[in-house]
């Protein structure tokens, strides 16, 4: 994603708008799009602010990280729309996913069962692509 642009060059662009000059010559001088250069002059002008707003994260947490850690440890399986029926919270699923995120907790829970892994099948020390000859193989 890319950063926000600096307060500095917000504010040289809005001068040069006091000043006078146009789009076209604003985004030329210091490297902006058009585009975003009548952005900031447009929110300045309609909610009076220079600021960038703040980028990313969640604004408001309606979830209660620690009634959710309990909700898990009591019920390891439960899914997602079962947990946010529990927390008895109004909204998305996707906020429980990101508040268990948060929390380093994880829907697979695989530690009492084995790896589910296929073995290797050419003898060690053989190249794979390459003939094996009848003295690798060993038929049993």
């Amino acid at each position: 994603m890319a950063k926000t642009y600096s307060q500095d060059l917000r504010d040289r662009v809005l001068s040069a708008y006091d000043r006078g000059m146009q789009t076209k010559e604003i985004a030329a001088t210091f490297k902006v799009s058009p585009a975003w250069a009548r952005r900031v002059k447009q929110c300045r002008r309609e909610t009076g602010r220079t600021t960038a707003l703040p980028r990313g994260g969640a604004r408001v947490i309606k979830i209660d990280m620690e009634r959710l850690a309990e909700l898990v440890h009591e019920h390891p399986d439960a899914t997602l729309r079962e947990l946010r029926d529990r927390l008895q919270v109004e909204c998305c699923e996707t906020s429980i996913c990101r508040a268990l995120a948060r929390l380093n907790l994880t829907f697979k829970k695989r530690r009492s069962m084995r790896q589910n892994r296929t073995g290797r099948m050419l003898p060690s020390g053989v190249a794979s692509g390459k003939p094996i000859s009848r003295s690798v193989m060993r038929v049993g």
